[in-house]
């Protein structure tokens, strides 16, 4: 029979494990960069006969939730893992500032605009607003910091288009949020 010490040791191991595997998994959207990455993965937890995984969604709606836990699922249980429940945490809502440095350092390795500081809240509804927030945007190519947007919504929700007026590219901006 082994020692309480040694369960409780094997039980960290093994979450240990299973949060390396979350993290390692990439976003759909930008598979340049993984859950880890995002900030995105909030915790790993034993149910004894498995792992229920709390993840938070970048906004509430984003589209790629679904395939995000199925990748979650797909990975854990590829590694041998048995019953894998996903759990979503809408609060704290998910922020920009979540992102790693090394996910930064991804993003504009990828050629992305990366997010600046989000926004400061205090508690209660967030203001709607129609126009779009100034920005301060380098582009990803050259360097330059004159640049323009060309459209709040990019690709997909969390991205707006922006062009580089020094060397004419256009690039995905990451908004903040």
């Amino acid at each position: 029979m082994t020692s309480p010490l040694r369960c409780t040791r094997a039980t960290t191991t093994v979450l240990r494990i299973a949060e390396e595997i979350v993290g390692a998994v990439l976003d759909p959207e930008m598979p340049q960069v993984t859950l880890a990455d995002l900030g995105i993965v909030r915790g790993v937890t034993s149910t004894g006969s498995g792992v229920e995984v709390t993840i938070t969604p970048t906004y509430s709606g984003c589209p790629a939730m679904g395939t995000i836990r199925s990748d979650i699922v797909a990975a854990l249980q590829a590694a041998g893992f048995g019953e894998v429940t996903i759990l979503t945490a809408l609060t704290p809502a998910w922020t920009t500032d979540w992102i790693s440095e090394a996910g930064r350092a991804k993003l504009r390795a990828a050629g992305y605009s990366t997010p600046g500081a989000a926004p400061r809240r205090p508690d209660g509804p967030v203001p709607l607003t129609l126009v779009p927030l100034p920005r301060s945007i380098t582009c990803p190519v050259c360097g330059s910091t004159d640049t323009r947007l060309d459209s709040e919504f990019g690709a997909t929700p969390c991205k707006a288009l922006y062009r580089c007026l020094g060397c004419r590219e256009p690039f995905d901006h990451v908004k903040e949020i």
